[in-house]
């Protein structure tokens, strides 16, 4: 016989509940949050009613961690407070349903009735999806390496909590599917996530862009804008690249975090917002620490539980899996089909993959494309993955890092911008609309910047407007 938990501190209303429903189920009391969780840590109800007035601890306080915690539970709420405000606020933190005391007998039975089907059905979900993590799928990513599992294992297990993530991993591994898949199987799911990518925001602008503005607090501010820590109120904020975040800013991050509040930019008005934050990057942030370039009291406060992607390399034993899914992906999408000979297979394997799954992606779908046959072959693939050595990009950047020894900061960063633009765009067959998504600027805006440093695509003449399509 399922279970159900009352958590109210008045005995009548207990008693009517319980006389409502023990026909059908076991039902145990607590006439406290205390004594609620203590119940919790014994008993595996079905579904939880709860009280929002109690002397101890307001009932979506208790409600508000039990989804912490992870626990879901479902929850109806059972209230002398008749108002749409409190009914809004109680769903907002994870209750299930409403009703308000002095109920119909059979609407209460239907409405448990109802939860008892839907905690039934998220525990199917769950097993299904555990099940899909052990054979090495979560969400869109894929790979059945131990490595691999062992992260969708961790990622699965924390999803339903509201627990800091922070991922790491090379570009290209995957971090921000990763970001997306923990938002998806979280109590915050029908909520909003809100992606920002610090990098590609200029410092002047990444402030206005999390915390908002108000209609004039600089010159351009015509209107109110609201920041994306209050766009993703109630559901998940992930920071990428966060490792590229100025320390003023880290700072404002910080102080949000802590106090669950923001300011928008020339305003005096503190902002209650409610996210779950995840964020990510490919920097040494230990490194980043040392050098003064990072916060080491936000970085604590961002690792609560770290996930770390492992590159391509480190777990090529995935390669048939990810080749198959993605040639199926591609051959959808470009209406046609072709498999991968054991020779191409093997080339494959022996590259190491600089920019990840992500360049294995771009290249499987170059090589399908360009195969005349049913079959891809050797000749199909880019020349650097045929001549096992790094991408043009790749190699330019090693050679790039004189940028380092310049004295005037002008020209290294002249430098360094033309090492990292070769790299991306050599990561995606010098597509300039695919680098410009990835790196979070306008293809305009790239095409300007290429312009201005000068580059053209390997093999081109010049004078040919960057030589990149």
């Amino acid at each position: 016989m399922r279970t159900i938990l009352i958590v109210d501190d008045e005995v009548a209303a207990r008693y009517g509940m319980r006389r409502a429903l023990e026909g059908s189920f076991r039902i145990i009391e607590a006439a406290s949050a205390r004594e609620g969780r203590e119940a919790i840590s014994r008993e595996t109800p079905a579904v939880i009613l709860l009280d929002l007035i109690m002397p101890d601890e307001e009932g979506t306080h208790f409600l508000r961690s039990l989804r912490e915690s992870g626990d879901e539970t479902p929850v109806l709420i059972v209230s002398a407070l008749d108002t749409a405000r409190t009914a809004v606020e109680a769903l907002k933190k994870g209750a299930n349903d409403y009703i308000v005391k002095g109920f119909e007998i059979e609407e209460l039975r239907k409405r448990v009735a109802n939860l008892v089907q839907l905690g039934e059905l998220g525990a199917e979900n769950r097993r299904l999806r555990r099940e899909l993590v052990a054979e090495g799928q979560f969400g869109r990513m894929l790979g059945g390496s131990a490595a691999m599992r062992r992260i969708f294992e961790m990622a699965e297990r924390v999803a339903p909590t509201d627990t800091t993530v922070l991922i790491r991993g090379e570009s290209g591994t995957g971090k921000d599917l990763l970001a997306q898949e923990i938002h998806a199987r979280s109590p915050r799911a029908e909520k909003t996530f809100v992606a920002v990518n610090c990098a590609a925001l200029p410092e002047n602008l990444i402030e206005s862009e999390l915390f908002g503005y108000e209609r004039g607090a600089f010159t351009g501010a015509m209107q109110q804008r609201k920041g994306k820590f209050e766009a993703a109120s109630g559901g998940t904020l992930f920071l990428d690249e966060i490792g590229d975040m100025n320390p003023a800013t880290q700072a404002k991050v910080l102080r949000a975090l802590e106090s669950r509040q923001v300011e928008r930019l020339g305003g005096s008005q503190s902002i209650g917002v409610d996210v779950r934050l995840i964020s990510a990057t490919h920097r040494n942030l230990e490194a980043e620490i040392a050098g003064g370039r990072f916060r080491e009291d936000l970085y604590y406060r961002l690792r609560v539980v770290t996930l770390e992607i492992p590159p391509l390399r480190a777990h090529k034993e995935d390669f048939p899996l990810l080749v198959e899914a993605f040639l199926t992906q591609l051959g959808s999408r470009h209406r046609r089909t072709a498999s991968l000979g054991r020779e191409t297979m093997e080339i494959l394997q022996r590259y190491d993959w600089p920019g990840n799954i992500r360049e294995l992606r771009n290249a499987l779908e170059r090589a399908l494309v360009l195969c005349r046959g049913d079959e891809i072959g050797a000749t199909d693939l880019p020349q650097e993955i045929q001549e096992n050595r790094p991408g043009v990009g790749l190699a330019q950047t090693r050679a790039g890092d004189s940028f380092m020894s310049e004295a005037d900061f002008r020209e290294a960063k002249r430098k360094f911008e033309i090492a990292y633009l070769k790299r991306k765009l050599a990561e995606h067959q010098w597509n300039v609309s695919q680098t410009a998504t990835e790196i979070g600027l306008q293809r305009q805006s790239l095409q300007e910047k290429l312009r201005e440093l000068g580059i053209q695509r390997p093999g081109k003449a010049g004078g040919q407007d960057g030589g990149v399509s």
